[in-house]
């Protein structure tokens, strides 16, 4: 069980990487995926290098057969992998040849097929009320009825591990009958997920010594070790892995196949995808997290934006001598990126990094300033890790940047917030700004203050700074900081801006929200005329 590579099949065409993101991962709360969008995941499955895509269950789901009928008109064309139609065996007491079951497997085209069985006594007893001896008959009629029409068949033993430990001779016996009639790979399911890595890879060892059959593995994450399990059961001799992208599925998920893919290929040295592939991991997550309509998880293994982000000043002065004393692999090999991020806990070699990330040159003199500011307003409440706009103005400011510039001065500004007769609340702002020189006046309305003083500053601004007018917010979040009870409360806001080329992030702090609200809104439009500077000088 110190195994470090599976034994049995060889690696390459031998190990299966087998995703169910479309079936298994459609099972997750809060996911629908319509048929466009199933096409859409398999495509960029497909461009990852995974080797088996399984679609769904045809016959069972009508968006599942319209996807398998779609795809067999021409609407999906697969490079890397096999699609893989998923359904159950013929029910007990019938006739395989007659089951419109099997038979909607046969017709979804699919040139593989994944049937579920039960392989628990208890389960083969009183969920499908039969016996041992039908149950296998049922799986070892479907598969070959399967095989001798032309298709690969694999079993997913479904609830294998506590079958196993409830019964092992029931679990091994619906294993050898699929086996027998001619499936490829029997899958060990821990269909409830609750085994451990250690357990797991121990009952992998035996099933494989007893049976000299193929396994794969298929883990659920109850016990947030599906990914472990996974691994686990590679290194114990399975040569065929299930997982779903990101982790999505039933309850607490499943193997998630990014962490596994990084695991096995980064780690292991696995052939798992064809070459170069590894760095298309973090793209790929990203973009099926989107088509799910899900926020990507910032803290992820792997592909997660934090997943190779360092916050504590002793990481930063170590990644300075040597980016590897802190990263377990590089970045660049998942498709992801090293952050540092600045914070109260920042030393020198944060700010050193960090100026380096944003190709300042920053003198030792201006380090130091920059180190004590952000320590200081940290301590009010400001927050640069997550608003890297702001922190970019605070280190140009320190190192009196001739980039950094001020299109507007403000004098003052007003917000009114008005509840009108007929039940609207309507907020009003006037600023008061110089801009080249000139004393301007703007009021405007907003479903909000905030949104007021946008309007109105933008009003006042564009007619002498044009370029502002692509400029828009896009996010706004706020947080009220109280350190101890009885003390007085700050909020902190940060705005989020986009100019249809680049989106950034900024802070303000204040006891007043809308003040908070304002130095946020300050600073993008300052960071907006960086950035048209800096792209003008580099010209």
């Amino acid at each position: 069980m110190t195994r470090t590579k599976p034994a049995g099949t060889p690696l390459g065409d031998g190990f299966h990487v087998y995703d169910t993101t479309l079936r298994d991962g459609a099972q997750r709360e809060g996911i629908s995926y319509s048929v466009t969008d199933k096409l859409a995941v398999a495509r960029l499955l497909d461009g990852l290098g995974v080797g088996f895509i399984e679609g769904g269950w045809p016959g069972a789901l009508p968006k599942d057969t319209e996807f398998f009928h779609r795809a067999a008109r021409g609407e999906l064309e697969l490079d890397h992998a096999a699609l893989v139609a998923f359904g159950s065996t013929r029910r007990a007491g019938s006739k395989v040849d007659e089951d419109r079951q099997v038979a909607a497997l046969l017709d979804s085209g699919a040139p593989v097929v994944t049937l579920v069985a039960k392989s628990d006594r208890r389960h083969i007893e009183r969920a499908l009320r039969t016996d041992v001896a039908e149950n296998c008959a049922m799986i070892a009629d479907t598969v070959r009825h399967l095989v001798d029409h032309g298709r690969r068949v694999f079993l997913d033993a479904e609830h294998f591990f506590d079958g196993y430990a409830f019964d092992p001779d029931t679990s091994l016996r619906v294993l050898e009958a699929a086996a027998g009639a001619g499936a490829d790979v029997v899958v060990l399911c821990d269909t409830n997920g609750g085994q451990l890595p250690l357990q797991l890879a121990d009952t992998v060892e035996k099933v494989i010594s007893r049976t000299g059959i193929r396994v794969g593995i298929h883990c659920q994450d109850d016990t947030g070790c599906a990914v472990a399990n996974s691994v686990a059961a590679v290194q114990a001799g399975a040569t065929h892995v299930q997982c779903t992208a990101n982790g999505y599925g039933e309850r607490a998920g499943n193997a998630d196949l990014f962490a596994v893919l990084g695991n096995l290929g980064a780690k292991l040295d696995m052939p798992v995808l064809p070459e170069g592939k590894l760095r298309e991991l973090t793209r790929v997550s990203h973009a099926l997290a989107e088509i799910a309509n899900l926020a990507p998880d910032t803290h992820q293994a792997y592909v997660g934006q934090s997943a190779f982000a360092h916050k504590a000043g002793l990481h930063a002065s170590a990644i300075k001598v040597d980016p590897e004393l802190y990263n377990h692999l590089d970045p660049a090999d998942v498709g992801n990126g090293m952050r540092v991020l600045v914070t109260e806990m920042a030393g020198r070699a944060s700010l050193e990094l960090k100026g380096a990330e944003l190709g300042l040159e920053l003198s030792p003199e201006a380090v130091g300033g920059a180190v004590r500011q952000v320590k200081e307003l940290e301590s009010r409440g400001w927050s640069f890790e997550a608003a890297d706009a702001s922190l970019e103005l605070l280190l140009r400011r320190e190192m009196a940047d001739s980039a950094l510039e001020t299109p507007f001065e403000l004098e003052s500004y007003r917000v009114l917030l008005d509840h009108r007769d007929d039940g609207e609340v309507v907020s009003e702002a006037t600023v008061r700004v110089s801009v080249k020189g000139e004393r301007v006046i703007a009021t405007a309305e907003g479903n909000g203050p905030v949104n007021a003083l946008d309007a109105a500053l933008r009003k006042a601004l564009v007619p002498h700074l044009p370029w502002l007018e692509s400029v828009e917010l896009s996010d706004y979040k706020v947080r009220i900081l109280v350190d101890e009870p009885g003390t007085d409360a700050v909020t902190r806001v940060l705005v989020e801006s986009r100019d249809g080329e680049q989106e950034w992030t900024t802070v303000g702090v204040h006891a007043n929200i809308v003040e908070a609200s304002w130095l946020a809104l300050c600073d993008a439009l300052i960071y907006k005329a960086l950035r048209r500077n800096v792209t003008a000088a580099s010209r």
